[in-house]
């Protein structure tokens, strides 16, 4: 059998991070299997849609290296791939349902359930569930609901992939609505109806819907169909712990927004790919390829996948790393510009900015605090960087370095690095003693990026003050 996997957004939002987990774990459970992966847009919250939901949610699928086989785009032969063009489909089968006496009609208005509600409560009722009035009543004329019937003391048990054996008790679930008065299905009906004649083989979802699984079996085995095999997966959570939500400021919540802030696609779908599922050997910095050669759905986590921002960022580096120079530039240019950083400086400047920096990028627009923070940051000479300098011939060094800087009408990476052997040559001095005095003269630093890049970057005005600031402070 063809392991056919679906990812089901509805077009209430645009694409989230713990939705975009879900389409990513299906995508690549069918790929590792060589099986169809089928985007279905589950549309039939009309109030709640948004215009530009689905095109946004399918433009970032792509954009971080999701494709697919089936969708509103690409006919697989088990259209449509929208549920509100499935009116029909649904409207067939619940009537085979009522035919069977596995469904009523219910005639109560939205008032009359909230009022039989509020009696229960005041009864103490421990199940809140519809009292079944309306069945066996008959009026073809007037406004109805359709309500699944609900088997009487029956037990649902489903293995599931990632929580093992599940089970729930019919009477735990109330009658439960599967088309509206307004023609329009529920979500648990729909659903299993377009699972079935999809022939869906597997569900990968997130844990909160493990409470809609039991509705989805009774709909499935009441028509006759077979089941799915479910995994539900551990919600994503913040770093305290908690429930990852929408409304959660202190973590970047959608694709589009990564996009924007300049991470790397390929990286975010490698970091996505480790929240509740690992490999099986330590290295996590891992090709789509490689995911998908390796991804095996017995390792997705059973524990809640903490989203760690320090490692989001770590991954993005070590994708940055390996861009060529002319990548990184492109990258970060977008957000140069957009502050007027560029503005004036020529390409050489702007390639010793990237080369100073690159290693430390974590994403595209870090660049922009990057830069501000290496021109504003106070230049200071103390501890061991200031005692290093008060070695025997380094403020000769540095001296002759300085003149031979204030003689140029023009610097670049390769006459700084020119620069700097000359006055070594000229004062006998070599290796550390050579290129860290002269690094800690114009940073501060004993450490850092490429040293004629960087003093390019900081050009020669800043460059004569604070070799001579060094000098006085020997």
């Amino acid at each position: 059998m063809k392991v056919r996997v679906r990812y089901a957004p509805s077009p209430t939002g645009h694409l989230h991070i713990g939705n975009a987990r879900t389409a990513l774990f299906n995508y690549l459970f069918a790929r590792r299997h060589d099986g169809d992966f089928i985007v279905r847009i589950e549309d039939t919250d009309v109030e709640r849609n948004v215009e530009t939901g689905i095109k946004s949610q399918m433009s970032y699928l792509r954009w971080l290296g999701i494709d697919w086989d089936e969708s509103i785009d690409k006919d697989g032969g088990y259209g449509p791939y929208r549920q509100l063009e499935r009116l029909d489909v649904y409207k067939k089968y619940a009537q085979i349902l009522l035919d069977k006496g596995l469904a009523y009609k219910c005639y109560c208005t939205a008032e009359e359930l909230e009022e039989e509600r509020r009696a229960q409560k005041a009864r103490g009722d421990e199940q809140l569930h519809y009292s079944r009035k309306c069945l066996g009543k008959e009026d073809r004329d007037a406004e109805h609901a359709i309500r699944f019937k609900v088997p009487d003391n029956q037990t649902y048990t489903f293995d599931d992939i990632i929580k093992g054996e599940v089970t729930f008790q019919s009477e735990d679930v109330g009658d439960f609505i599967i088309v509206k008065r307004n023609g329009i299905p529920t979500y648990n009906f729909a659903c299993a109806v377009d699972d079935a004649l999809m022939k869906i083989t597997h569900v990968l979802r997130g844990e909160d819907h493990i409470t809609n699984t039991p509705r989805q079996l009774m709909v499935l085995d009441a028509l006759g169909f077979d089941r799915p095999r479910y995994a539900h997966m551990p919600l994503i959570v913040n770093e305290q712990g908690k429930k990852l939500s929408k409304r959660d400021g202190s973590i970047v919540q959608f694709i589009e927004q990564y996009h924007e802030l300049g991470f790397l696609p390929e990286a975010l779908f490698n970091f996505i790919a480790l929240l509740g599922w690992s490999p099986d050997a330590k290295e996590e910095i891992l090709s789509r390829e490689a995911l998908i050669e390796r991804f095996d759905e017995k390792r997705l986590s059973s524990s809640p996948a903490t989203f760690d921002k320090g490692k989001l960022h770590y991954v993005n580096n070590r994708y940055v790393k390996a861009l060529s120079l002319e990548e990184t530039k492109d990258l970060c240019r977008p957000f140069l510009e957009k502050e007027g950083i560029l503005n004036g400086k020529d390409a050489q400047w702007f390639e010793s900015l990237i080369a100073v920096f690159k290693d430390r990028l974590s994403y595209g627009a870090e660049i922009v605090g990057l830069y501000r923070d290496f021109f504003d940051k106070p230049f200071a000479l103390e501890g061991e960087a200031l005692e290093f300098l008060r070695q025997d011939g380094v403020k000769t060094l540095l001296e002759t370095f300085k003149g031979k800087l204030e003689a140029q009408d023009e610097i670049d990476p390769d006459t700084l690095k020119t620069l700097i052997k000359e006055a070594g040559k000229e004062t006998s001095m070599k290796g550390k003693l050579l290129f860290m005095p002269i690094r800690i003269g114009v940073s501060g630093q004993m450490h850092g990026p490429d040293l004629p890049q960087m003093m390019n970057l900081l050009g020669k005005a800043i460059l004569v003050d604070r070799l001579s600031r060094a000098i006085a402070s020997i």
